[in-house]
């Protein structure tokens, strides 16, 4: 984890030992600042914040324990840590002045590098962590201050009152609760009966009636939890279900803590309940995407999978843009879905997208009612589409800039019924055998769908018609957004790709 960095100011009067110094303390990654007198350190500590000083006690002008007794003498520093090290033997006698100067450790010469990184390392921490919890002391006060001021005018029982009922905030997801163990009083606060969706002004708290808003599956667990305080268990917190009297049943996350008298006995227990509802939703909503994700990959992975081994190709390069192609047809009718967060995709878009490479002037044209395909249909429909798309562009009319090309659908009952009709284009002559464009149209509108294709070989040019049922795997309905859609006022689509 990144931290800020906290200055360590190293003093000696040697060159030579304070570059030893910053050699073996450069991979704490912290601030190393140098001084080569007393005089120097006390100059960069009046202006700046130290965590360690590392101060050796054998100098000209001004010693170690001089400084030391300096630094002391300044209240902005009479907690900093200081390490004296000493090049000549260190009696007892002088590390009691060391200690009473303030020093915090010795370390003799000839320094060992792993001890000198730890101590330092210790010492900064320990800097970084007290500058962290001041902070955080300072900002509590803040709030305490700010929120707290009416409360100090109180007497001591609506002071201790208070203070629970701080533990609840008054949003409604949080309430507070206490419960005398020597008598069996209950005292609950708004929040709890917010929580429990009782009204405070009828509904008695004691036993029974808290039990019987309990999940019954919940209430055995709670039961042995609660007796547990009175074999030395002092808090605890356990996730619970409650069924409110409307029947909903809401997921909670309670908290207690005992309150001992000097002899080690509980004499009350006072928690916190927290609905944690929401959260619970959120995590099933989480765990139905995760599986909902899981499934769709493996399906676009399946007709991946599909679309490499039954692609075939005069030459590698012809396969290569076989497989390009149905690919990108894929993933151009998996951005539609996504856009729609896989509720469905709308025809005119899923044809309008098919029409993007090949749109040529006023070369094509489409037409039809406002339809919503479910996600499997919509994606076996677009590779029917790429598949036609790609033939009439190698074949057909489009191969030719005075070739045209019509495409209807309309609803009739539950099927749908696509017209994809050419004209204008190279004249058609019936294939002695099925190329592998129309075996793909057929087998994903046939097998995949349970549909039908037909094939009309005119001279003037194919006309193929694709019956789809919709109640196979996507029944039709009229987009819930049609901002964004293609499709006119009157719930048909009425476009030329290009125009």
């Amino acid at each position: 984890m990144d931290h800020e960095k906290v200055n360590i100011l190293l003093v000696d009067d040697q060159p030579a030992k304070l570059l030893a110094y910053e050699v073996i303390l450069k991979e704490l990654g912290e601030n190393l600042v140098v001084a080569a007198s007393g005089r120097e350190a006390l100059e960069y500590l009046l202006k700046n914040e130290v965590a360690v000083i590392l101060v050796d006690v054998c100098m000209p002008e001004l010693d170690g324990f001089e400084l030391a007794a300096m630094i002391r003498d300044h209240p902005r520093f009479q907690k900093t840590a200081m390490i004296f090290i000493s090049a000549i033997q260190v009696s007892d006698l002088d590390r009691l002045r060391g200690y009473e100067m303030g020093a915090v450790d010795y370390v003799p010469v000839p320094v060992i590098p792993e001890v000198l990184r730890a101590k330092i390392r210790v010492f900064a921490e320990l800097y970084r962590k007290t500058r962290q919890l001041e902070q955080f002391n300072a900002e509590l006060e803040d709030r305490v201050r700010a929120r707290t001021g009416e409360l100090e005018e109180s007497n001591a029982r609506l002071l201790e009152s208070e203070q629970r009922r701080s533990l609840a905030l008054a949003a409604g997801s949080m309430g507070s609760w206490d419960w005398d163990w020597i008598n069996g009083d209950w005292m609950w606060d708004e929040g709890q009966f917010r929580i429990f969706g009782v009204d405070s002004r009828s509904f008695v708290v004691n036993p029974e009636n808290v039990q019987a808003l309990l999940h019954p599956d919940d209430f055995d667990e709670l039961r042995k939890t609660m007796a547990q305080f009175n074999k030395g268990t002092r808090s605890y917190e356990a996730e619970f279900r409650i069924i409110r009297p409307d029947g909903e049943i809401r997921w909670c996350v309670g908290t207690a803590a005992a309150t001992v008298d000097k002899t080690g006995r509980v004499i009350r227990v006072s928690g916190v309940t927290v609905d944690i509802t929401e959260r619970k939703r959120a995590e099933e909503r989480q765990n139905l995407l995760t599986r909902e994700v899981d499934h769709r990959a493996k399906n676009a992975l399946a007709l991946a999978q599909s679309i490499v081994r039954l692609t075939q190709g005069e030459s590698v390069k012809a396969y290569i843009q076989a497989v390009e192609g149905r690919i990108s047809a894929l993933a151009r009718v998996h951005t539609i879905l996504s856009l729609s967060s896989w509720q469905g995709a709308e025809i005119a878009k899923l044809v309008d997208e098919e029409i993007a490479p090949y749109a040529m002037g006023d070369q094509i044209a489409f037409s039809g009612s406002n339809i919503q395909l479910q996600p499997a249909t919509a994606q076996t429909l677009a590779l029917a589409l790429h598949e036609l798309f790609t033939n009439s562009a190698k074949y057909g009319a489009l191969s030719t800039l005075s070739g045209r090309l019509t495409i209807k659908w309309e609803v009739q009952g539950d099927i749908l019924e696509l017209s994809w009709e050419e004209r204008n284009g190279p004249t058609v002559e019936r294939p002695v055998s099925r190329g592998f464009g129309t075996r793909s149209v057929i087998a994903s509108i046939e097998s995949q769908l349970g549909g039908q294709a037909r094939f009309d070989w005119r001279s003037e040019g194919l006309i193929c018609q694709l019956s789809v049922p919709l109640m196979q795997g996507g029944a039709a309905r009229q987009p819930n957004n049609r901002q964004n859609s293609p499709v006119a006022g009157n719930g048909h689509a009425s476009v030329s790709a290009g125009a």
